[in-house]
């Protein structure tokens, strides 16, 4: 929730009553674009434009980067050498570079600047600014594993390049070509990446201002023997202003660009956050493309333009490249704003004949150094693994996270709390979290509540945890600059706030008017945030309230475009230019480790959601996409920006379901909770302006169709988690784009309106057009699908069928080959469903046999890391089904809590199988033969058979089986016999 809505453009001059005013405004009109920089409007993007625009005239040749071959030298896993800049005036400068080979089969490339590198400049306005390049996003972002150098296989120092070969059977290379300086990564002989193919590389290197003579009063200026002003534009070189606000620009200019190029790879993914497809488009127009860069640059962008590259609150520098062959990825370690462009041009053979398709991109930020990974690998998961050995997997959530939230700006009292968790009760529809905007606080001071609203927060708190249920309360990072306010007094006291440019405490205005910004980049600040949700200082709030972070970006309305000052001073003097995409991850980070603090010895996974995010990110929480709008433009975007998200290695996402501002239609809420239902983030939210719109308040049949969808995903929450607990130890997509399931089939490269969930085979495709009671799904491969509810079979490798989707149905296919687990009882919150059995849900493939898994663990604790969860391999062959542990291997006193765990789930059975596309030859059977950990000699169980109906699969149920979820088991269907498909 952004809330923005209500800023003005500039505040510096008007009085504390008018800007108040203006604060609360209602929001009349969409995104104001003029806020926010165009590549036009950002000088170092201009100017790295012209610089590319000149050299593609001349030639890559013309590229002044030289890599040194007497300076290179190999040495433990890396080669270093440096890189020689010769300027326009014979000058030449020294950039240090490194490139590392990684065991994961990744390589890092890091280039520097010397001159800033040793402090050897001059810093202008007597700025106490870091004289270095900022050289410290890897501290936030990587998390240290994957990044071993790797042996090296070979190292071939030639004349003109040096080639080194790495990775298993030497399969990756790189040869690094001196003149102009580029490296080409290869697997197998075959290019995959390139960088500096067409010689946009660029280093502005620090340089003092040479001051332009004042000219003297009533004299004229002699111009004619004047040489003509030659090289690039500095017009925004030393200052720039936007917006009303000028940028000092201490250290002068000091971006970086490099282009790099795919070969031979047409489909490109990633660069989260956008409102845009997920097959990334081109960005220098013509039809269907985009005319600007795709735009890395945290913002407080409220009722956000879709099909857009602007920046948007997150930024994820990590681009995805696939085609059938394989999948490489790129990621740009550099937390300033950044740009990126996209070109796909054709590249004729040799002999004329056939070509191929190259994707070029082109990467400039605004400073920092140079540091690049490039990523090799055969297919889009092991890719996804690639990248999350760098920057860390999904943070495991407790199981209240993944299920259903509700919210709203604002819940109005305690008692109004208490009201919506009854009628949710009433109206039998389950929910987990109720969520609490700033309307909570005392005077928006966080930290406190208000007396008259919420005269009993504990009480509220004990009403909700009767049903294990949860609070959600919202923190932001700006602090009300009130006198006797005990928390901004502390945090100038302590000096824990960031810094204006004067190193004096920065002031800006958020929604409590005059604020102050904690600096969470600094340790002292990060320990000091921890002591304020200790349970004894942090008055009202019990160990069922969890903690929301807005407004990180950070937003400051009357700051340049709605931010802080590139100039302000962060912990360690680095100005905020360098840092300012981390920033709002330092603050979720801070948050997260504050809850997992808050008791010694809790031992409780912390919740925390964040708006504004960074890679690594997934480490510490969730997400959601900001400020949406209640149109159906909104509900169908949602989809390709969350399948994004996990690409980009993020993907616990969500969005506003129904919208943050408007009202939807009775028809537009009720898609959007079948859509939501999906969302590995589920949360329903809406502006302080928009009507009530809790599920039980639309009445029939909207009440019920919507209480439905939240049946299904509480139903579904066993393999929901176990897709989590996948992406958290491999880095895969919990909800997976057509693609990324498919990676060979070119057509579904581009698709991004269906999705399949974990590896579950269940295939959907919300309702996302006003009145569509149909929608055609794509399949891409021979196996047979089944509609979830009826059983329909649907066929055709590579064609669309047509399912049947009236308003109180979700398009919900299963591929058959698959086992997935569900809990069928309904209860008011996924804790009352910790103890219940489960419910296997088995779809024969085409050969009879069908695969799955399931990961169970208490859903609270990291008790987990020690052992104690439960994680099967159910496997459908040679006639029956069968229970493998695939738990991994532990310490014994890990054992000692794994053998603990497992006797808390004694009692947790499967209470029913369900077969389908059985075959014909047990229509006549009524029992099956269960044997297994814990299941008497000679057991049986139950079984009815279902014919097939016109279209429709026949099925089986086995009901109450008597075997344990966590134990070793086999139940045969036909002894001595396969069980094929007839289909």
């Amino acid at each position: 929730m952004a809330r923005s809505s209500r800023r003005q453009p500039s505040w510096l001059s008007l009085s504390l009553s008018i800007l108040l005013l203006a604060v609360f405004m209602p929001a009349v009109m969409a995104v104001k674009k003029h806020d926010f920089k165009t590549c036009e409007q950002s000088g170092f993007c201009k100017r790295n434009h012209a610089l590319a625009d000149d050299i593609a005239s001349k030639g890559r040749d013309a590229s002044p980067y030289r890599l040194d071959p007497n300076t290179i030298r190999m040495k433990n896993g890396q080669v270093e050498g440096t890189i020689l800049k010769t300027t326009s005036d014979s000058e030449r400068i020294k950039l240090p570079l490194i490139v590392t080979f990684l065991d994961s089969g990744s390589a890092r490339i890091q280039i520097d600047e010397e001159k800033r590198q040793r402090g050897d400049i001059e810093l202008r306005h007597s700025s106490k600014a870091r004289k270095e390049r900022y050289n410290e996003a890897g501290s936030w972002a990587l998390t240290g594993a994957g990044l071993q150098p790797q042996k090296l296989g070979k190292f071939d120092k030639g004349d003109e390049s040096t080639t080194v070969t790495w990775g298993p059977s030497n399969q990756f290379s790189a040869t690094i070509t001196y003149a102009p300086f580029g490296v080409e990564f290869a697997v197998n002989n075959t290019k995959q990446v390139v960088l500096n193919e067409r010689g946009f590389m660029n280093f502005e290197h620090w340089r003092p201002k040479i001051e332009k003579p004042v000219k003297e009063e009533g004299k004229e200026e002699e111009t004619k023997d004047e040489p003509a002003v030659t090289g690039e534009d500095e017009s925004t070189s030393w200052d720039e202003s936007f917006g009303g606000n000028t940028d000092s620009k201490p250290k002068g200019p000091e971006s970086i660009g490099m282009d790099i190029t795919f070969p031979g790879f047409s489909y490109v993914y990633g660069l989260a956050e956008h409102a845009s497809p997920l097959s990334l488009k081109e960005t220098h127009g013509g039809e269907g493309n985009f005319d600007q860069p795709y735009r890395f640059y945290n913002a407080d962008v409220f009722e956000y333009e879709l099909d857009s590259p602007m920046t948007l609150y997150g930024s994820i520098p990590f681009m995805q490249a696939h085609n059938k062959g394989s999948t490489v990825g790129v990621f740009w370690l550099n937390a300033a704003e950044t740009w990126v462009d996209i070109v796909k041009t054709k590249q004729d053979s040799t002999l004329g004949l056939g070509g191929h398709m190259d994707t070029q991109t082109h990467w400039v930020s605004e400073a920092g150094v140079m540091d690049i990974f490039v990523m090799l690998a055969p297919t889009p998961k092991a890719l996804s693994k690639k990248y999350g050995e760098l920057t860390g997997y999904t943070a495991m959530p407790q199981m209240f996270g993944i299920a259903y939230h509700q919210c709203r700006w604002n819940y109005v009292s305690d008692e109004d709390v208490k009201d919506v968790d009854r009628k949710f009760d009433k109206h039998n529809i389950p929910y987990d979290v109720i969520w609490l905007d700033l309307e909570y606080t005392d005077d928006k001071q966080y930290f406190t509540w208000d007396a008259d609203t919420f005269p009993d927060p504990i009480g509220m708190e004990k009403q909700l945890d009767e049903h294990g249920r949860k609070l959600v309360i919202i923190i932001d990072p700006h602090i009300k600059n009130k006198a006797g306010y005990p928390i901004v007094e502390e945090l100038k006291s302590k000096d824990l706030a960031v810094k204006n440019k004067g190193l004096n405490i920065y002031e800006g205005w958020c929604w409590p008017g005059s604020s102050h910004w904690i600096d969470c980049f600094n340790p002292a600040a990060r320990e000091w945030w921890k002591s304020l949700f200790l349970y004894n200082k942090m008055k009202g709030v019990q160990s069922n309230v969890w903690i929301w972070n807005d407004m990180n970006e950070p937003s400051v309305f009357n700051g340049p475009e709605v931010s802080m000052p590139r100039d302000n001073i962060h912990y360690g003097n680095w100005e905020h230019r360098d840092v300012h995409n981390i920033n709002g991850m330092t603050f979720h980070n801070a948050t997260h480790h504050a809850l997992i603090s808050r008791a010694k010895g809790e031992n409780v996974r912390p919740f925390v959601l964040t708006r504004a995010f960074f890679a690594g990110s997934q480490r510490i929480g969730a997400m959601w996409t900001g400020d949406n709008q209640a149109s159906w433009g909104h509900l169908a975007a949602s989809i390709p920006m969350i399948l994004t998200q996990g690409v980009a290695g993020f993907p616990f996402a969500g969005a506003d379901v129904g919208g943050f501002f408007g009202n939807p239609s009775k028809e537009l809420q009720t898609r959007w909770y079948q859509a939501g239902a999906f969302y590995p983030f589920f949360r329903a939210h809406a502006h302080i302006d928009t009507r009530r719109r809790e599920p039980y308040l639309l009445g029939a049949p909207y009440t019920e169709i919507m209480a439905q969808a939240l049946r299904l995903r509480y139903s579904l929450l066993p393999s929901w988690y176990t897709a989590f607990r996948e992406a958290a130890t491999d880095g895969t997509p919990i909800v997976r784009a057509q693609y990324y399931v498919h990676p060979h089939d070119e057509y579904g490269f581009a698709l991004d309106d269906q999705f399949y969930i974990g590896s579950t085979g269940l295939l959907v495709k919300p309702v996302t057009t006003e009145g569509d009671e149909s929608v055609n799904i794509y399949l891409a491969d021979d196996e047979t699908y089944y509609d979830y509810n009826s059983f329909k079979t649907y066929r055709g490798a590579g064609k669309h069928i047509t399912v049947a989707a009236p308003l109180e149905k979700i398009p919900l296919l299963m591929q058959g080959g698959h086992v997935f687990a569900r809990k069928d009882r309904p209860r008011r919150s996924s804790g009352l469903m910790k103890w219940d059995p489960y419910t296997l849900v088995v779809v024969l493939g085409r050969d009879g046999e069908a695969e799955g898994e399931l990961y169970v663990d208490d859903g609270e604790t990291y008790e987990f890391e020690h052992g104690a969860y439960i994680h099967r391999r159910f496997k459908f062959e040679k006639g029956g089904l069968a229970s493998q542990d695939i738990s991994a291997s532990w310490t014994p006193k890990d054992n000692k809590k794994k053998s603990a765990y497992l006797k808390t789930m004694e009692s947790v059975t499967v209470e029913k199988i369900i077969i389908v596309n059985v075959p014909k030859s047990l229509e006549s059977k009524t029992e099956v033969k269960v044997a297994g950990d814990g299941v008497k000699s000679g057991t049986t169980a139950n079984l009815s058979y279902h014919a097939a109906g016109e279209g429709n699969a026949a099925w089986a149920v086995i009901r109450n089986p008597a075997v344990m979820i966590g134990a070793d088991w086999r139940i045969d269907l036909e002894v001595g016999g396969d069980v094929k498909s007839e289909l």
